[in-house]
């Protein structure tokens, strides 16, 4: 089964850090490029992050340039999202992305608040 599957979001102070991770399971990671987006509520869903499928070309969104990395294990078919210096208006549902194709994953929750 092709499928993405998110984790590691979860409930953190500003500016405090988070690693979300991407599982890819049934296509070869390797041969994609990634992307991480995140849709705030009531806001567009927006992209975050892109790595190539060698991890040697990354670009960021602005807003997150400096504070977030995006890397990937393709060995073990994961692409991961290490977030620091986190603030309240990052809260957002995360997603993980094939790029060039409709392949999301489920989503997982980041909330910054005190």
């Amino acid at each position: 089964q092709v499928q993405l599957v998110e984790s590691g979001g979860g409930l953190v102070e500003p500016g405090g850090s988070l690693r979300l991770s991407c599982a890819a399971s049934g296509f070869t990671l390797s041969n994609y490029a990634m992307s991480w987006y995140r849709q705030a509520p009531g806001k567009e869903r927006e992209l975050v992050a892109t790595i190539t499928n060698d991890g040697r070309v990354r670009n960021y969104a602005r807003s997150v340039m400096g504070r977030f990395t995006i890397s990937r294990d393709n060995a073990q078919s994961t692409v991961y999202l290490q977030m620091n210096s986190l603030k309240p208006e990052d809260t957002a549902v995360y997603f993980c992305k094939r790029v060039y194709d409709a392949l999301w994953g489920q989503g997982t929750q980041v909330t910054v608040s005190s």
